[in-house]
């Protein structure tokens, strides 16, 4: 049997309202850290079709921008979406079911973050070096994110299951 860490003999000694507490503030620090690169990517994407050389993008790679610009609102709304929950049940006892469906959107909006980024290294690349070459970097990048974001973590809880 494995020993095991310092947190997780916290965490057993841990009654239910003190979990759920710590539970919500790591979900509120998840958000915290994700949220503002999710801000700086979006307002790049807004800015951009105002300059110049936006004019000169292909009807495909303006898709693929709308696409990628579209997800990125997704992305601001599942990750606000829980701070709205939070505030419109303030006091009524409701953390268990904020951090269900928190998690489940913070989760959903990396799988939208994932698109929106390849996305836009799809639209940047094939302006500068040609759309085989971006294919290949948008592929490779969205690969590198199912692995890190996705696979990896739920290959460990699978391990753990065990």
């Amino acid at each position: 049997m494995a020993t095991k860490n310092v947190e997780e003999k916290k965490a057993d000694r841990e009654d239910p309202g003190e979990k759920l507490d710590r539970e919500l503030a790591e979900l509120h620090q998840e958000l915290r850290v994700t949220l503002p690169g999710v801000e700086v990517l979006f307002g790049f994407q807004l800015g951009l079709p105002f300059t110049q050389r936006f004019n000169s993008i292909t009807a495909f790679q303006e898709v693929v921008y709308l696409g990628s610009f579209l997800a990125t609102a997704v992305v601001s709304c599942l990750l606000i979406a829980p701070v709205a929950f939070h505030r419109l049940r303030w006091r009524q006892y409701d953390k268990e079911k904020l951090l269900r469906l928190g998690n489940r959107m913070l989760v959903t909006g990396l799988a939208f973050l994932a698109a929106s980024l390849a996305g836009m290294v799809f639209v940047v690349t094939d302006m500068i070096l040609g759309r085989s070459f971006s294919a290949v970097m948008a592929g490779v990048l969205l690969l590198l994110f199912a692995w890190l974001w996705f696979a990896l973590p739920l290959s460990r809880r699978l391990q753990e299951d065990d």
